[in-house]
């Protein structure tokens, strides 16, 4: 599977979805288990490789600012959902994590942000291939701290001037 592949897949969720992130982790396992194993563990390469590339300081600091606060946990459950959002999204918050104030059409802190579930997509849909669980990838670990410098996510003032679109439409 290659990179096209794998985002078409996403996309094709959560379109199918109309973007709720549940629903969509639900019909990517669906669409999962038609593929043939090997298939399934690309697609879960692609999607850890995105995760740990996606584990920095700068992006946590956007997700603490668009849900008003982001724990460990919360920041992979973030993660998991930006990916979901597509390459667009996704690759656009990577270069700018401010530009999600402007990439994000609609953002709904109750419902958005958080998708733990489609981090589990390919593993759900191994087991059910296979009946065995998802293998090793071969992946480098998540590293043990985020990638960058890290920020004062209790300061106010420093959120609002490293993220000052963002600030401006989610916490001003």
């Amino acid at each position: 599977m290659d990179e096209t592949e794998f985002w078409g897949l996403v996309d094709s969720a959560r379109e199918a979805a109309d973007g709720d992130p549940e629903d969509q982790s639900d019909l990517l396992v669906e669409q999962l288990s038609q593929l043939d194993p090997d298939a399934v563990l690309d697609f879960a390469r692609h999607f850890e490789a995105r995760s740990n590339r996606a584990y920095r300081w700068d992006v946590w600091g956007a997700a603490w600012v668009l849900l008003g606060g982001v724990s460990d946990d919360a920041f992979e459950a973030f993660r998991y959902w930006l990916i979901g959002q597509g390459r667009e999204i996704f690759e656009g918050a990577l270069h700018d994590p401010d530009a999600l104030a402007d990439l994000l059409e609609d953002f709904d802190e109750q419902v958005d942000g958080d998708c733990e579930d489609l981090g589990y997509a390919a593993d759900e849909a191994y087991e059910r291939l296979t009946g065995a669980p998802l293998p090793e990838l071969g992946l480098s670990p998540t590293p043990r701290e985020p990638i960058g410098e890290p920020l004062d996510f209790e300061s106010e003032a420093v959120l609002a001037e490293r993220y000052p679109r963002l600030w401006e439409r989610f916490r001003a």
